[in-house]
């Protein structure tokens, strides 16, 4: 029966030679946690997974499991289990014995395995293939083999190494839905590594954002999403317009602001700011807070920026809008349900609005 580990990293470094890919990483991951790593290539989140499986020795740090150091544990002794990026399954092997592998391994009754298996593959809707091989497989039917293999052995972990990304846009997202499903029913703690921030915010109860073998900032994916704490977060998760601002004004829990290029802007302080008179920030703006419209049409009478559209582009659901403002800075909108709505055509003058609540300042480092 699979057990809900917890799992933590204090103070955990690796380099290979010259390149420090993991500086000084401490965080601790839940029992029952579905925790992903997201962050770009390079960035060390494969080399911690890889740290927390055995597969790659710290060079300094601890991982513990349940309290319990596991440093000098070696892999097979983890009892850890690891779905990779290519799937790695036997081609020679039917969907049956690729699943059942592992516990050959361990030498368990013919029985015992048979029955376990055939719960594996039942469990990844994968019943009435067992003698196919994984050549006579669409693709996420063999991510499916691999995630069954995994789960067979009932490990203590679930590491996942950007399963997905070999997978068409389609049978992605189907394919998300069916991990959430998944690991939810087995409340196995499962690590995440993804480079993609929608799959990370779907998939995740919490994500550390990573960038040069540093973790920015940990949160679930709504506080990651709406509340990032650097401009770097920001731009990675999601899509941002960012002005530069100073304090001129602090009325209780609101901020008047004004921008480099003269726009005044009323904020929402963030819970224990303490801001003083004339301190800037970055301010960050999504996309889908701003509404568009004619300038005699504008109802919001505070944070209003009148522009330009330079462009725009219709996706059915949405249109994306860049919009020229005052000193040429390029502006994102995003505006939703576009049915029976008029498109502004580019060169049209429109006023931007956007709620106060919707600003989210962020200190300068």
């Amino acid at each position: 029966m699979i057990q809900a580990t917890e799992v933590k990293l204090i103070d955990l470094k690796k380099s290979f030679g010259e390149v420090e890919a993991v500086k000084g990483v401490t965080l601790t991951i839940e029992k029952g946690d579905f925790f992903t790593f997201l962050g770009p290539s390079g960035c060390g989140k494969t080399t911690i997974l890889r740290m927390i499986a055995g597969f790659t020795r710290p060079d300094s740090g601890r991982i513990l499991f349940d309290g319990q150091e596991v440093n000098e544990v070696p892999p097979w002794k983890r009892n850890v289990g690891m779905v990779f990026q290519n799937y790695a399954l036997w081609p020679h092997l039917s969907v049956f014995e690729n699943v059942a592998f592992g516990l050959k391994e361990r030498n368990l009754p013919k029985s015992i395995i048979q029955e376990k298996t055939r719960k594996a593959l039942a469990m990844v809707d994968l019943e009435g293939m067992e003698r196919r091989r994984p050549s006579e497989l669409s693709g996420g039917q063999q991510q499916r083999v691999a995630l069954a293999r995994t789960l067979v052995i009932e490990p203590r972990l679930l590491l996942l190494d950007e399963p997905l990304s070999n997978l068409d846009a389609k049978l992605r997202i189907q394919m998300r839905h069916e991990l959430v499903r998944i690991q939810k029913n087995l409340k196995i703690t499962t690590l995440y590594v993804t480079h993609d921030q929608e799959e990370a915010l779907i998939l995740s109860t919490r994500i550390a954002v990573m960038s040069r073998g540093k973790v920015l900032q940990i949160g679930t994916p709504k506080e990651i999403y709406e509340n990032p704490k650097s401009q770097e977060v920001a731009d990675f998760v999601g899509t941002s317009n960012f002005f530069l601002g100073k304090v001129i004004r602090v009325r209780g829990e609101w901020l008047d602001m004004e921008t480099d290029e003269g726009f005044p802007l009323r904020v929402r302080k963030e819970e224990g700011m303490a801001p003083a008179l004339g301190e800037k920030f970055i301010l960050n703006i999504r996309p889908e807070s701003i509404q568009l419209a004619y300038p005699h049409e504008a109802t919001l009478e505070e944070n209003r920026i009148e522009g330009r559209v330079k462009s725009s582009t219709y996706l059915g659901s949405s249109v994306q809008y860049e919009v020229e403002v005052e000193g040429g800075k390029k502006v994102k909108a995003n505006v939703v349900n576009p049915r029976k709505k008029a498109i502004f055509e580019e060169g049209e003058k429109v006023i931007l609005t956007f709620s106060s609540e919707d600003v989210v300042p962020i200190p300068l480092k």
